[in-house]
């Protein structure tokens, strides 16, 4: 495995992840009450055997760097690493990545310097369990140029998708983008046969969606990455180019994959990690996912009622208080006879003392994160908020997108985010 060099792309502004992207990157995005997204491709690398890992980013990126550091620290025998690779003005380029090929492109050197014998290319901003080793040993028995990932769907979901065709050994024979029309995806259409051969239950999923996790010989990384006219993008222009001249190989996966990248499936997915049965499970034993240690008390609940919730470390929830298919992340604190539903509370980085809340209540100040009797529905607060007493955050309007006065919250999809750091003031109805 130390012939393989990871790069996980951190991705662009996360404009529809916003305001959770607001001060930070997508692959810093707080997620499951304690981890972060880039946490999930780190953690499948390591728990792969793979250690030698780039994360390229170029927005936002002081706070994913931060948590890297602290997070990931290899023993000096290892020579494995994490590390960040912002984007940066070079003699060659002076331009911000114009896509993930480019992203690429512009560590060519990186690449070079550890003269890997194959590149595995990652998303920063999924939630999946995956043993890389099972996507190299498919590339080696191909002697493939490169491989893909691929996961199968149903013909309702394709139009989010790029997608596949294949031929009976799994080599890819065509590419198509987000198709629209039915005509567009028939030339798409995988029996059934050939997926369940594989040990998959095709369930009438017959198309093969690129999951966007790459394995590339090095030389023929390189050699596509400077071809000209040059390509910005590997969905949309390398592989559409490529793949009658090179060997490009579908390997399936069959496990829980869910692209993190709108705040609605940002939302969704969070609860659905609450619920009885979660469809990704953190509590598994084989591929347990990493973060950062930080060493906090257990959480303490007073007279509360939890249902279908998780509640992270550190975390103090008052009596009476109600928490219905919801998170709270690390170091929430929420007061007295509150009802909370199907929200994420992301949490906060500090810890209040009892003279802090003095303080606060001298200066009319809410403290941190939701103080008495507040009603928060449908819902995301993001770190370091201040919910005062009283507060409803309901979307009585049931909007699905407004902005609230002075940044104060956001709504998106008919869920209300409210942006890190905000006050919202005692009796503030939303």
């Amino acid at each position: 495995m130390r012939s393989v060099l990871a790069l996980i792309l951190g991705g662009g502004r996360g404009s529809r992840l916003f305001p959770l992207t607001a001060g930070r990157s997508k692959p810093a995005v707080p997620v499951a009450g304690k981890y972060r997204l880039i946490d999930i491709p780190i953690s499948n690398c390591i728990n792969s055997d793979l250690k030698k890992i780039y994360v390229l980013t170029q927005f936002l990126s002081a706070s994913l760097h931060r948590h890297i550091a602290n997070a990931y620290k290899f023993d000096m025998f290892s020579r494995g690493f994490v590390e960040v690779l912002a984007a940066q003005q070079t003699n060659e380029s002076a331009d911000w990545y114009q896509g993930t090929a480019d992203a690429v492109r512009q560590n060519i050197a990186y690449i070079e310097r550890e003269n890997p014998a194959e590149v595995l290319i990652l998303s920063g901003d999924q939630l999946y369990r995956m043993d890389y080793r099972d996507l190299i040993a498919t590339h080696h028995q191909a002697d493939a140029d490169v491989t893909i990932a691929a996961i199968p769907v149903k013909e309702s979901d394709t139009p989010g998708f790029g997608l596949m065709s294949i031929d009976d050994t799994g080599r890819v024979t065509g590419f198509v983008e987000k198709p629209k029309t039915r005509e567009e995806r028939e030339p798409f259409h995988v029996s059934a046969g050939w997926i369940e051969g594989k040990g998959i239950p095709a369930g009438g999923r017959n198309y093969l969606a690129n999951m966007g996790i790459y394995l590339f010989k090095t030389e023929v990384l390189l050699e596509l990455l400077t071809a000209k006219p040059m390509a910005t993008d590997f969905g949309k222009e390398v592989f559409p180019r490529n793949y009658k001249t090179k060997r490009v190989q579908a390997h399936l996966f069959d496990g829980y994959w869910e692209d993190l990248g709108t705040i609605r499936s940002y939302h969704e997915s969070s609860l659905a990690l609450a619920g009885e049965n979660p469809p990704f499970d953190f509590f598994a034993p084989q591929g347990v996912i990493y973060t950062r240690m930080r060493n906090l008390p257990a959480s303490r609940m007073n007279g509360a009622t939890l249902e279908h919730s998780l509640v992270a470390d550190g975390c103090v929830v008052g009596p009476r208080t109600m928490l219905a298919n919801s998170l709270l992340g690390v170091r929430s604190r929420v007061g007295a006879g509150c009802v909370i539903r199907d929200t994420v509370i992301v949490g906060s980085d500090t810890f209040e003392s009892d003279a802090d809340r003095a303080e606060n209540a001298r200066r009319g100040r809410p403290d941190l994160n939701v103080g008495e009797g507040a009603v928060i529905e449908r819902a995301i607060i993001d770190k370091d908020c201040r919910i005062g007493r009283g507060v409803k955050l309901v979307n009585e309007a049931r909007k699905q997108d407004a902005d609230g006065p002075r940044g104060m919250y956001f709504i998106r999809d008919g869920i209300v985010c409210v942006p890190r750091g905000q006050v919202i003031p005692d009796g503030t109805v939303v």
